[in-house]
């Protein structure tokens, strides 16, 4: 058996990436050695470039870390009644976002200048829309156009992911703490434009 800390340790290799998020969120990933990641890890350097030979590996298992954000429409919808049902679906990824807030604050941070981080964060975000869509359509609200659905879908998912990306920046938990009351606005301004848009007329 290897000595904690050795090489095909999954406690090491654990404690390597909780040192690289903590430390590339405090100080950027360009500015974080890793060495430094070592000495946070309690590990040999060699260590870290075991099982990631090039610092960029690290950012790469980081973004695998995200949770998964993929919410069953059934678990928010309130059957006929849009702009519950919405608010229930930015509360349930409101608290995914909480639950990995450091790591958010990171790729946030690094999406920028690191190819592999933004299309993760590109790739979130059309997860976004989709289930957007989703509980729409499963409240089962008639009369709703697919372009108007497609629309408010968009426009709900850039508000979620706007929130997001600034929560990093608000002085309380997370996500939901400042601005619950203009999040609900834009939930109940589209859902309303939603139903009350009346969908084009077969000819």
């Amino acid at each position: 058996m290897r000595s904690r800390g050795g090489a095909d340790d999954p406690s090491a290799r654990e404690r390597i990436l909780a040192a690289a998020e903590e430390l590339f969120a405090e100080s950027g990933f360009d500015a974080t050695p890793t060495s430094r990641i070592a000495s946070r890890a309690r590990v040999p350097k060699g260590l870290v470039h075991y099982y990631f030979p090039r610092k960029e590996n690290l950012l790469t298992a980081l973004v695998e870390r995200l949770p998964d954000e993929r919410i069953e429409p059934s678990r928010v919808v309130v059957p006929g009644d849009v702009a519950a049902s919405l608010r229930r679906l930015v509360a349930e990824l409101d608290a995914r976002m909480r639950a990995s807030r450091l790591l958010s604050h990171l790729l946030w941070r690094e999406a920028d200048t690191h190819r592999a981080v933004r299309e993760a964060l590109q790739e979130r975000f059309r997860r976004v829309v989709d289930q957007v869509r989703a509980v729409i359509l499963a409240t089962g609200a008639g009369g709703l156009a697919v372009a108007d659905v497609d629309a408010a879908s968009g426009l709900l998912a850039l508000a979620v992911s706007y929130r997001h990306s600034v929560a990093r920046h608000e002085g309380g938990s997370g996500a939901g703490d400042v601005d619950d009351d203009c999040m609900d606005r834009e939930v109940d301004f589209i859902a309303c434009a939603l139903v009350r848009s009346p969908a084009p007329q077969a000819r």
